[in-house]
């Protein structure tokens, strides 16, 4: 394995960058995705709010 590193010394930048892209993705989908489930939440709240008024 060492062997791959020293015949390509940037693999272990363009390793070191995919895994930083994918956790920026993963950051943002679930970021994202805790916004609308608030928002869900508060829309059937306030829905079901009205429907016992």
């Amino acid at each position: 394995m060492s062997d791959l590193f020293d015949e390509y010394p940037m693999l272990i930048f363009a390793l070191e960058s995919l895994l930083a892209l994918f956790l920026l993705v993963f950051i943002v989908v679930w970021t994202s995705s805790g916004k609308k489930k608030a928002a869900r939440t508060t829309t059937n709240d306030q829905q079901k709010q009205q429907k016992s008024q």
